[in-house]
């Protein structure tokens, strides 16, 4: 997780209009595996512990062949990132998207039940990363698999214009780069993948409140002319990257959360009660979707473990669930 930039649509008064898209059949949970701390147990143990709490679905951050090899007929769904410093290699090369694939995909799936191929992280206004999408989504075709793994991007919130406000006025900062992404994507049925922080938003602001970034009940909400309401930050940054999408010809394109979280110390607003409340709302959310796009839809929580090794703001090293040792931070239940 790098720091969050955070468009105003996020601070502002946040609306949004009636939009069609494909729903998720049924609600998926998943959490972010990172490996950036001291004492963390071992890729086994980590493995049975996402089993042991019912979590059904991993995102990884680089292909790891002991995570991978650890994840053989768990069921688990696994978000696998290809890591931005192999983007520019895989986009120049097909061949080297074709060694990745076969030696990160084929040799672990079917048993490894891979869901997604993640080609870059919060990338800004990167060129080579829809070269590097297409590459990877090739390798997959030519193993007869891209029907069943899709290649996506993650982005951040600032990845929307500043006055893409309200959520039905969202448009992307910078169509050029994201409107053949976003083609890509509907051509070959894949969802945006995004990293959606209300955490960073209140944060930043004076303005808001902070139940209504919790998903606790609020005095504020937000009504649009159409008759759709908002009671929570979460769904209003959604539905603006749902606006987004369909203003270059996305509406088929379904949104992924791919990183949400809250951290429990070292902020404003961070506190280990705040990261229950919002993290065990997240999950019981996910169920019923946004006002936009009601119904059951895929989050990944950030993240599983505190890891003290990561860099920048005090907060980035409390986004955890557990742990290193796999003890709870708090108590939060996945079903």
């Amino acid at each position: 997780m790098a720091k969050r930039g955070v468009a105003p649509v996020l601070t502002a008064a946040l609306v949004v209009a009636a939009f069609a898209a494909t729903a998720t059949s049924v609600r998926a949970i998943g959490v972010c595996y990172g490996v950036m701390g001291s004492g963390l147990r071992s890729k086994s143990e980590v493995v049975q512990l996402y089993k042991s709490k019912g979590i059904g679905n991993m995102r990884f951050y680089f292909a790891d062949q002991e995570v991978l090899n650890a994840l053989r007929g768990s069921g688990i769904g696994l978000a696998l990132d290809v890591g931005n410093e192999h983007l520019a290699d895989l986009a120049a090369n097909p061949a080297s998207a074709a060694s990745w694939v076969k030696d990160n995909v084929q040799a672990y799936y079917p048993d490894v039940n891979i869901r997604y191929i993640v080609v870059g992280n919060e990338v800004d206004g990167a060129a080579s990363v829809l070269q590097a999408m297409q590459n990877v989504h090739d390798a997959l075709t030519s193993a007869n698999l891209a029907d069943r793994i899709k290649v996506s991007t993650a982005v951040k919130m600032d990845v929307l214009d500043d006055n893409s406000s309200p959520p039905s006025n969202g448009v992307f900062r910078n169509p050029s780069v994201m409107s053949p992404i976003v083609r890509f994507l509907a051509s070959t049925g894949a969802p945006l993948l995004a990293n959606v922080y209300p955490y960073f938003a209140y944060k930043d602001s004076q303005g808001i409140d902070l139940n209504y970034a919790l998903f606790e009940p609020s005095s504020t909400t937000v009504s649009d002319t159409n008759g759709l309401t908002y009671t929570n930050l979460f769904d209003a940054m959604v539905d603006a990257v749902h606006a987004a999408l369909d203003k270059v010809g996305g509406g088929s394109v379904d949104v992924v959360v791919s990183e949400s979280g809250w951290p429990s110390a070292d902020g404003r607003g961070a506190s280990v009660e705040n990261a229950r409340t919002y993290n065990q709302n997240l999950i019981s959310h996910a169920g019923k979707g946004t006002p936009r796009k009601p119904g059951p839809m895929e989050v990944y929580v950030f993240a599983m473990f505190n890891e003290d090794g990561k860099g920048g703001d005090p907060t980035e090293k409390k986004f955890g669930l557990f742990n290193p040792d796999k003890t709870p931070v708090y108590p939060i239940n996945f079903a």
